[in-house]
């Protein structure tokens, strides 16, 4: 079985980027499965239900979110659409659900996503506590874990590698948008990346207008960040599982 989770989608340029290349990539990389991190899809921060729509008649499996989920409010129309999940560690009681299971080629495939707590401006149960408990609720339920981790600190990435090694099939980290050269199997057989990167306007910082970017750091004033425009590039990873055990057995990142 092969997945693949596509780095974090930003603003118009990069939905028509993931509409355009996701089709060829499916194809080309054999895929069996599609994960989406849709935080920022539009205008950068949130997601609205006409973008969600487009996503819907994307082969996508299932959008992961973020820091940014209650960007955009009428995400509260369509929050609890099976094919969407917010980080779990949100506070008790917000609507939505933090993980979803989800079958694939007779196998049921579950997907976690969680949100990190350093440097987030949000307020968050602890993700680690949170993770061990609901991993050890999937791991009698599904045949295989996927974890979407949306952090900044890649302390704290690599800390939730060694927590849940072993213990997961899948780990990747979405959020700071640039693309880890750090993929590997751990010694207890997880799959792990610090970060898949994004899918969005490549001059840019991080997906934002270069010009805007830089007037916030030269001048320390409250600049409004816009979306660049130009080129996109596209940013994933590729994660192969074996058939049989659902062990991890290949990862590599993709750029196109």
């Amino acid at each position: 079985m092969k997945i693949l989770a596509i780095g974090d989608v930003i603003g118009e340029i990069g939905l028509n980027e993931l509409k355009n290349v996701l089709p060829n990539v499916i194809e080309k990389e054999n895929i069996d499965f599609v994960v989406v991190n849709a935080e920022n899809t539009s205008g950068g921060m949130g997601l609205t239900i006409k973008d969600f729509n487009t996503l819907l008649k994307m082969p996508i499996d299932i959008m992961t979110m973020g820091n940014h989920t209650w960007g955009k409010k009428d995400i509260f129309t369509f929050i609890d659409n099976p094919k969407l999940i917010r980080p779990a560690n949100y506070s008790k009681g917000v609507p939505g659900r933090g993980y979803q299971i989800c079958k694939c080629k007779d196998k049921k495939i579950a997907v976690l996503n969680l949100i990190g707590r350093t440097d987030m401006s949000i307020q968050s149960e602890n993700p680690f506590t949170l993770a061990e408990e609901l991993v050890n609720k999937l791991n009698k339920e599904a045949d295989a874990i996927i974890v979407d981790f949306h952090a900044e600190a890649t302390a704290e990435k690599i800390a939730m590698k060694y927590f849940l090694d072993g213990k997961v099939n899948i780990i990747f980290g979405t959020h700071t948008h640039v693309q880890t050269a750090d993929e590997e199997i751990t010694e207890k057989g997880t799959a792990y990346i610090t970060d898949i990167g994004m899918t969005g306007p490549k001059k840019s910082v991080i997906g934002m207008d270069v010009k805007a970017s830089i007037k916030r750091f030269v001048t320390s004033l409250p600049e409004r960040y816009k979306l660049a425009e130009g080129e996109a590039i596209f940013n994933g990873c590729v994660f192969e599982l074996d058939d049989a055990t659902m062990k991890a057995k290949n990862i590599y990142r993709i750029k196109y």
